[in-house]
């Protein structure tokens, strides 16, 4: 959940109102957002970097940081949260958003080559015309631009916004994709040009852009725009050119937004130009700007502005929410909220929902949007209709059961991540076809977290890598589940409650591990025996066991359960470990 923090000062500034502390908390609660802490920037440096970071250009006004719902990019900037809570407030009426007439000159134009669908295919453009910004808006209107690219453009990965002084470039513009050496412009806040190569190096030591450059450092071409002139606007989504750069005199604004994900880009193009276009000398007045894709001709204008149309019936909504409202006192409630409501016919309101309100997607937002506008507090509490009574399910209640027969025999239970790297599960237990049967991460953020688990084994033994300064012996065990493969489940996998133990000690203890298994045996009723009614061990050879010194789990009716022995040196020392290890691991789902 996304946090944005404003001056209470320019707050008070945008609802022409001084709010107490309480007083605003209150406003925050009625419209569903919370009022997360108050501080100011001196506080808020001084708490995340310590004291050497504060200087003197940081100051002690008051900062009210407030938690918006991830789904309403509208609420990012003071703009967009003064102007939806003055309308829940029915203080002023809901803005209409038009586009401009188009210039004597036509649409400003983004020609569009055919180079670039090999990395950021596409690009959507807008004009705001006659814009007055002082420092305050400024700020927010670069602060809205990282706030977007921090959430639905997912770092710059999906959507990469450029903002341009419209008066020191000019149309048409060209999107192109070339090779690195061929780019050369002053970026942004440089005194000299560099070569997009250059600006790899320049940049892999900034706190702030590094973290961009691989989305397209491994790409032969670099996406660019240029203007009529040649002139370089940005290389996408790394940075800007200085020449364009937008300031307080800025009065007519290019924007652009390239992209691998189209609607992303429609959304963001709209959110930026329906919260700013009020600072327009036409407020809330768009330009649009028109797209031309070389290769094919087609030809799209930007930005859309839709006002899309649902149907819902109040009698739905009531059943959702647990209330009982009127035709009419649901649309006025929903017109709080920003939406356009009118009642069609007896139960049915038709709603129109604006350019700002991308994230309404089904009956289910609009009930939302009725429950915070009636508020969540006038909700009368009732009991159930239906009765029911609570029942743990079998292998929890099971593995319950077990956790405390075995916490009372000495052992210590860990609990690991579900998550890990690939290597846990195949080379470092020495079972290089183990991958073929684990549940991949499509797009994993870190090393440690590769794949669903196997396999127990690997968190157990890394938790005794955790604790090697402990005394001697360690007895540790997890009850919890693996994911494994499946092609008759509908999701192609299931999970699996197994049982794992490690006996760490000077010597591997096979006979200690052997006697947590027969006490488990033991404690799930279930007797050494060879004629399908109890359990057995037989040797058998497994790469992750030393040779010689690993046995299978044989169940009732001849289910095997799982292996036990002493792990193998190299499983032992790839997990940084030095004395020998006896290990269990069974599943005990057969036993229920």
């Amino acid at each position: 959940m996304p946090t944005v923090g404003i001056k209470k000062v320019i707050l008070d500034k945008h609802f022409e109102r001084v709010y107490t502390e309480k007083e605003f908390d209150e406003l925050c609660f009625e419209y569903g957002l919370e009022l997360d802490e108050i501080t100011s920037e001196k506080a808020a440096v001084e708490k995340e970097r310590g004291t050497d970071a504060v200087n003197a250009d940081l100051n002690d006004q008051e900062v009210y940081k407030i938690d918006i719902p991830a789904n309403r990019y509208d609420l990012l900037s003071v703009e967009g949260l003064a102007r939806a809570i003055r309308i829940f407030k029915q203080e002023i009426p809901s803005p209409h958003y038009k586009f401009a007439a188009a210039p004597k000159s036509g649409l400003q134009q983004i020609i569009v080559k055919k180079e670039t669908a090999q990395i950021r295919p596409f690009v959507v453009g807008a004009v705001l015309r006659d814009v007055t910004f002082d420092a305050d808006s400024y700020a927010s209107f670069i602060d809205l631009q990282d706030k977007l690219h921090q959430n639905i453009c997912r770092k710059r990965t999906l959507v990469a916004i450029g903002t341009h002084d419209l008066d020191t470039i000019q149309g048409p513009f060209e999107y192109r994709a070339e090779a690195p050496k061929d780019i050369k412009f002053k970026p942004l806040n440089q005194t000299k040009e560099y070569t997009a190569e250059e600006l790899m190096t320049l940049y892999s030591t900034d706190s702030h852009l590094k973290a961009y450059l691989p989305i397209i450092q491994s790409s032969p071409v670099y996406p660019v725009i240029y203007d009529k002139n040649g002139v370089v606007c940005s290389m996408p989504p790394i940075i800007n050119g200085e020449h364009s750069k937008i300031s307080l005199k800025t009065k007519n604004v290019f924007i652009e937004a390239t992209a691998t994900d189209k609607q992303k880009a429609f959304v963001v193009l709209d959110t930026i130009v329906t919260l700013f276009s009020q600072y327009c000398k036409n407020p809330f007045t768009v330009e649009q700007v028109e797209v031309v894709y070389e290769e094919t001709g087609a030809k799209e204008l930007y930005p859309l502005l839709s006002y899309r149309e649902m149907t819902v019936t109040t009698p739905e909504i009531n059943t959702k929410i647990g209330i009982s409202l009127k035709d009419e006192e649901m649309a006025t409630l929903l017109n709080k909220m920003s939406l356009k409501a009118e009642v069609s016919a007896p139960g049915t309101l038709k709603i129109v929902v604006p350019p700002t309100r991308h994230d309404i997607l089904h009956a289910c937002d609009i009930a939302e949007d009725v429950g915070v506008a009636y508020g969540y507090n006038n909700l009368v509490t009732r009991l159930p209709e239906s009765n029911t009574v609570a029942v743990a399910f079998p292998i929890n209640k099971l593995c319950d059961n077990l956790r405390i027969e075995i916490a009372a025999a000495g052992w210590t239970e860990a609990l690991n991540f579900a998550l890990c790297s690939r290597d846990d599960i195949s080379a470092k237990l020495r079972q290089p076809d183990a991958l073929a049967q684990a549940v991949h991460i499509g797009n994993p953020k870190t090393l440690e977290f590769q794949v669903a688990r196997t396999s127990l084994l690997p968190g157990l033994l890394k938790t005794l890598a955790s604790n090697r300064d402990m005394p001697l012996p360690l007895k540790l065990f997890e009850l919890q589940d693996v994911i494994v493969k499946d092609a008759s489940m509908d999701v192609g996998a299931r999970n699996e409650r197994r049982l794992a133990a490690v006996y760490y000690n000077k010597a591997a203890g096979f006979e200690i591990i052997q006697g947590f298994l027969d006490r488990m045996m033991r404690m799930l009723n279930v007797n050494p025996a060879k004629d399908g009614t109890g359990y057995y061990i037989e040797a058998d050879e497994n790469p992750t066991y030393f040779p010689g010194r690993c046995a299978k789990i044989i169940g009732p009716k001849g289910v095997l359960l799982g292996h036990i022995g002493a792990l193998h040196p190299e499983v032992i020392t790839s997990f940084g470990h030095t004395l020998p290890c006896g290990a269990v691991e069974f599943n005990v789902e057969p036993f229920l």
